[in-house]
């Protein structure tokens, strides 16, 4: 039997739209819905491979419903317009996909996709099948057309019996059903007083309304019922009017015109404009010339392999200066580039490659580090590492995978079951030659590259903690959630699950009816997450009760238990950098995430105490750089003021604090030097007055002087950052003191809260992404010194602006002078950079 594949364009987009994450290209063109649509298309178009394809789309035209009752559909929230924006781009891929586009005016999608689904019935030998999120779309459902019900993280078939297992009545019943118990996403009334539980009951007995009304005096519908639907018996009608799809749309068009003839080849060019290397790698698409023929590959990729043993590993190899390897398969493909050879054994025997005297393209090369470290082969490598040199050119946003890598860059494909590896030496020339056209050699070979190494060392080594204080923490943490749930059950009156959202909501806004004016809803009702809860603080006593046993319970869950689980067997914490991840150059941790482990409460430092050195004659030595940033953003504007606060020692916070409050600085009370540091460091992240008002409580009128009177007081910075989004604007990006570029797409957005957000990341990339990139550095510098050197100590974790260096207690106070030299000399700016250091036992010891 031949197939049909029809799909719901308004309802497809709409859900990828809300169930992806917003993704632009590098002009600023939102493309996160047309992205997830293709990727749900293709998912069926593989799995049905059909005969016949179409899409329909609604029209802004009204349609016979909205005629004849003005109420329907009113409501509705506008729709998005980073989402109107993507439809045009996604009808033309689905175009290019293969599909047909149907739309009429007076009709919506949903009666044209019924409509196809019986010219299907007509041909007698078509199953249809209807892809959509919709659910009145499952009265379409019967022996020859199924519908793809597009939920959460899959798609549901709903054939009949799945519909009847579902709901207890047929298909073709649904209509009826929704005729009474209404519809409010379409604002469709139904019987008032009648719900779903009621309604279901009622059709699976009547299986229709005109059914249902022949018989109200049945003895199974209670009174109450029975008034109900006397009462709403034209509501009923009308509401099933409303909930019908028609399937005699007068289309022009027969099945044969929909006959799906695969994709076409432009489909190259739309992807590549949208910036979607990874679909055109799924397609195997190649450009076209303007007669859509396809062009070859600018390169052929297609090597010939070999197996081989270590001994002829060395033999091809060892007299080469330069080669490409990469893991998969529980092997090794080592690449000349003339030949690929497959290695499947250890790499002991091998070891002499990995000495540092070859130069070895690869992809990932923390993970080649690892392996060499597993089998303890000390090595002086330092990777070529393809990831790092996309990372270094993309910004932080793009497809890093090689298959993508070499689409963009080589314009050719990677074929079928061909490793990477024969891409790879081509591809480093090509990334190279691109990193050195925009200017980034030196933030790929004096910082990146030789930060790998570091990395993967610090992960090997690990951190140890003591388990036993670790479980005594946990002890403790458990001890207060018990007091805090004891004290929050007898603030409600009423025992209930103090982790359900739900649970919790109807005991703050039913039980206790706190206030909800203002709040945000979510599906469930009035939300309870953190600034919910925070803006009621003052109107229970159990709000505070309840802020704290989260705090409480997130420690003991994520912390308590969770370090003791990944621990190793002797107690070392193994996290893992990730390198190639966030837009502004920052490492971030995971598995666990020990950037993450708390420092502002009491019981979130004291957690620290449990992070130890591995032996009692060893101590950890932790260096931390002070006001990097301000620093960074005196550097960066020139401002003299701020230059000069730096230069002479001045307390920075209370010098802003005496211009803002107009104070002496030796009358500054500490609570205005707090409120001062909140407004130097919202500045560099492009604060508002609004959000700066809710930071330090002041009116927004009050926060917006402050600032005004910051810009007074250091006037360069606003010219400064003034300049920073002009720049951005002009060129697309953002660059640290070292080059790295930071691509902004929101900054082209149509849309005003878009821009605005462009703009507060164009004013904080520049500071952030630099002090990224210092310590960076840093770590690199402070690695190479302490083995120069031969101290006993190494680098075994790094947070923000914060380095913790493990040491034998005899070399510790070398290693505290070496890192304040080596960390404080990373770069030369206008001012100084400081770093405090300190000693201790544990990590709390070490603070400063």
């Amino acid at each position: 039997m031949k197939k049909t594949l029809v799909i719901d364009g308004n309802s497809i987009l709409n859900r990828a739209f809300y169930g992806i994450r917003p993704l632009y290209t590098k002009t600023g063109k939102p493309t996160n819905a047309i992205y997830g649509m293709l990727n749900i298309v293709l998912r069926h178009l593989e799995a049905l491979k059909p005969d016949y394809a179409a899409v329909a789309f609604d029209l802004k035209a009204p349609n016979f419903r909205k005629q004849r009752f003005s109420y329907y559909k009113e409501g509705r929230h506008e729709t998005p317009e980073e989402l109107l924006l993507q439809f045009d781009d996604a009808k033309e891929c689905l175009r290019l996909l293969g599909f047909h586009t149907l739309e009429l005016a007076g009709y919506e999608a949903d009666d044209i996709l019924g409509t196809v689904a019986r010219l299907g019935e007509k041909s007698g030998d078509v199953h249809t099948y209807v892809l959509s999120g919709d659910r009145d779309l499952l009265q379409l459902i019967d022996d020859r057309t199924t519908v793809l019900l597009a939920a959460t993280g899959d798609t549901v078939a709903f054939d009949r019996d799945a519909f009847f297992a579902k709901y207890g009545i047929e298909p073709s019943e649904f209509v009826d059903l929704k005729a009474l118990m209404g519809d409010s996403s379409d604002n469709i009334p139904g019987v008032p007083g009648v719900g779903e539980k009621t309604a279901s009951k009622l059709i699976a007995e009547f299986h229709s309304i005109k059914n249902l009304y022949a018989n109200l005096e049945s003895p199974s519908i209670a009174k109450g019922v029975k008034a109900k639907l006397e009462a709403g018996k034209s509501s009923a009608e009308d509401s099933r009017f409303l909930a019908e799809i028609c399937r005699t749309v007068p289309l022009s068009v027969t099945l044969d015109d929909l006959t799906y003839d695969g994709v076409c080849p432009k489909m190259y060019d739309k992807c590549t404009e949208l910036e979607f290397s990874v679909l055109i790698k799924k397609l195997s698409l190649v450009p076209v010339d303007e007669n859509c023929a396809c062009d070859t590959p600018t390169l052929s990729l297609a090597l010939p392999l070999k197996d081989a043993n270590a001994e002829e590993i060395l033999a091809v190899f060892a007299g080469v200066s330069r080669f490409a390897l990469e893991m998969r398969d529980n092997a090794y493909y080592f690449s000349d580039g003339k030949a690929n050879y497959r290695y499947a054994g250890a790499l002991s025997p091998v070891a002499p490659l990995f000495d540092g005297s070859h130069t070895v393209v690869t992809y990932d090369g923390k993970a080649l580090l690892h392996r060499l470290f597993a089998e303890e082969i000390k090595t002086a490598l330092v990777p070529r590492d393809l990831l790092l040199y996309a990372y270094v050119l993309a910004g932080g946003d793009g497809s890093f995978s090689p298959d993508a890598l070499a689409l963009r860059y080589l314009e050719t494909t990677i074929p079928e079951g061909e490793p990477y590896v024969s891409a790879f030496l081509p591809l480093e020339e090509a990334l190279f030659a691109e990193i050195e056209k925009i200017g980034c050699r030196e933030l790929l070979e004096e910082i990146e590259l030789p930060l790998s190494p570091v990395l993967a060392g610090m992960e090997h080594e690990g951190f140890r903690i003591d388990t036993e204080a670790l479980e005594a923490f946990g002890n403790r943490l458990a001890t207060e959630m018990v007091l805090l749930t004891e004290n929050i059950t007898a603030h409600a009156g009423m025992e209930f699950n103090l982790n359900s959202p739900k649970q919790l909501a109807e005991v703050l806004f039913t039980h206790l009816a706190l206030p909800t004016k203002g709040l945000k809803k979510n599906k469930n009702g009035y939300s309870t997450d953190v600034d919910t809860l925070s803006a009621l603080r003052h109107t229970h006593p159990i709000i505070d009760e309840i802020l704290e046993y989260r705090k409480v319970s997130k420690l003991y869950s994520t912390y308590a238990q969770g370090l003791i689980k990944v621990a190793d067997e002797s107690g070392s914490i193994h996290t893992d950098f990730k390198q190639a991840l966030t837009a502004t150059g920052r490492l971030s941790s995971a598995e666990p995430n020990l950037q993450n482990i708390p420092i502002r409460t009491p019981l979130g430092r004291e957690l620290r105490r449990v992070f130890i050195p591995k032996s009692p004659s060893r101590v950890l030595v932790d260096a931390d750089y002070s006001q990097i940033e301000l620093r960074l953003m005196a550097a960066l504007s020139g401002d003299s003021e701020m230059c000069d606060a730096f230069l002479s020692g001045t307390d920075i916070h209370r010098r802003t604090a005496a211009a803002v409050f107009r104070l002496p600085e030796p009358l500054v009370p500490d609570e205005l030097r707090a409120r001062a540091k909140a407004v130097n460091f919202g500045i560099i992240y492009g604060i508002s007055a609004y959000s700066l008002s809710g930071d330090i409580g002041v009116s927004v009128a009050e926060a917006k002087r402050y600032m005004d009177d910051y810009f007074a007081e250091f006037p360069s910075i606003k010219s400064y950052l003034d300049g920073v989004i002009a720049s951005a604007e002009e060129q697309g990006y953002t660059t640290t003191l070292f080059g790295r570029r930071r691509y902004i797409p929101e900054l082209s957005s149509r849309i005003f809260a878009q821009r605005a957000f462009g703009k507060r990341v164009a004013m904080n990339s520049p500071i952030q992404g630099s002090a990224a990139d210092i310590i960076k550095l840093a770590m690199v510098r402070v690695d190479r010194r302490l083995k120069a050197e031969g101290l006993d100590a190494r680098l075994i974790l790094q947070v923000h602006d914060e380095l913790i260096v493990e040491a034998e207690e005899t070399c510790a106070e070398r290693v505290r002078t070496l890192l304040k030299e080596e960390m404080e000399g990373a770069v030369s700016l206008a001012v100084p950079l400081t770093v405090s250091t300190a000693i201790g036992k544990n990590w709390l010891e070490a603070e400063h």
